[in-house]
């Protein structure tokens, strides 16, 4: 038998719940309950498409250009979003991590970011699930292994399912506040870039997108979803702040089926400040809009530029990043 494109699986059970982790950038292929699918996960035998389920060290989503400045010192990404000119979702997502502890309902796996062309810094990663009587809880620690102050950022890729051919079906609750636009949408200068009016325009979006980006309020726009709503057909690729937290410091998003017989809770937890939703929209069919994407982030997209919520990790410091998934049924 071939081997699989994602490496050793590590499959976790506890009572009716099932979950398997891969070799490949230790991403959660799937996680089922009773076997019904949480996840729009992926078999042994297919690849990682649309960055399903992967770990995103050491920083989510997109770093514009892939340029950012670090300590008086200029620096430059491989542009690994080549179509769009920008460097994607970290350096870990297609490495090879290592089992280091193993159990019937949990695994830790660790992998070494070396020091590299666009981000010379040295890091040690883990991450743990673990399945409870809850659900499963994910871990992600980072340790500055080297002598310098390193920029970092984590965040995970999960896309949920509640069943449903498309999730413009599903009912979706998001407790946040605020969304952040697109660069495209933070200055004149920057449309103007987007919209192909010369090089002058371009440099005033570049420097545009290294500016923070204020939040914008949720209320009165098509993106609060702070009620429970039907998605329907609208498009989301929006990250997200401000959360709302119950009393034990979690914030929790809600995908629930059409007829609410039962759903999955994706709860944002210790080092968990933004979340990225995204509908699917550019993937391929069939994978277009079969899940949504609910993407946990330690900061927002380009935060290398901003420094919008990245973390400066000092030599020997420990960064620690929580959340997971609560999975849940109406019926008796």
């Amino acid at each position: 038998m071939p081997e699989s494109p994602t490496g050793q699986q590590f499959a976790l059970r506890r009572g009716e719940q099932s979950v398997v982790v891969v070799e490949l950038g230790a991403a959660l292929r799937g996680y089922a309950v009773g076997g019904r699918p949480v996840l729009d996960g992926y078999t042994a035998d297919e690849p990682i498409t649309g960055g399903r389920g992967q770990l995103l060290v050491p920083w989510p989503n997109r770093v514009s250009g892939g340029r950012y400045a670090w300590r008086g010192e200029e620096l430059r990404l491989p542009l690994t979003e080549p179509e769009a000119g920008n460097a994607i979702h970290g350096l870990l997502r297609w490495a090879s991590w290592e089992a280091l502890e193993r159990a019937e309902d949990r695994i830790l796996l660790g992998a070494t970011l070396f020091p590299q062309p666009g981000y010379p810094f040295h890091l040690g990663v883990r991450v743990e699930y673990a399945l409870g009587s809850q659900g499963l809880a994910v871990t992600v620690t980072a340790r500055n292994l080297g002598g310098h102050a390193a920029p970092y950022g984590v965040g995970q890729h999960p896309y949920l399912t509640v069943g449903t051919e498309r999730v413009d079906e599903a009912v979706v609750t998001l407790p946040a506040r605020a969304w952040l636009p697109p660069a495209d949408q933070r200055t004149p200068a920057a449309q103007g870039a987007a919209a192909g009016q010369g090089a002058e325009a371009a440099q005033g979006a570049e420097a545009a997108q290294g500016a923070p980006v204020t939040p914008q309020p949720v209320e009165g726009t098509p993106f609060d979803f702070r009620a429970p709503r039907v998605l329907g057909p609208q498009h989301l690729d929006t990250p997200f702040t401000e959360l709302d937290r119950d009393s034990t410091g979690r914030a929790v998003v809600r995908l629930a089926h059409p007829s609410g017989s039962h759903g999955s809770d994706l709860w944002l937890g210790e080092g968990a400040s933004y979340l990225q939703v995204y509908t699917g929209d550019t993937l391929p069919v069939p994978d277009r809009r079969r899940g949504l994407a609910v993407e946990p982030m330690s900061c927002p997209p380009d935060a290398f530029r901003t420094g919008a919520g990245l973390v400066e990790l000092a030599p020997g410091d420990l960064h620690t990043f929580r959340w997971g998934l609560s999975p849940w049924s109406t019926a008796g």
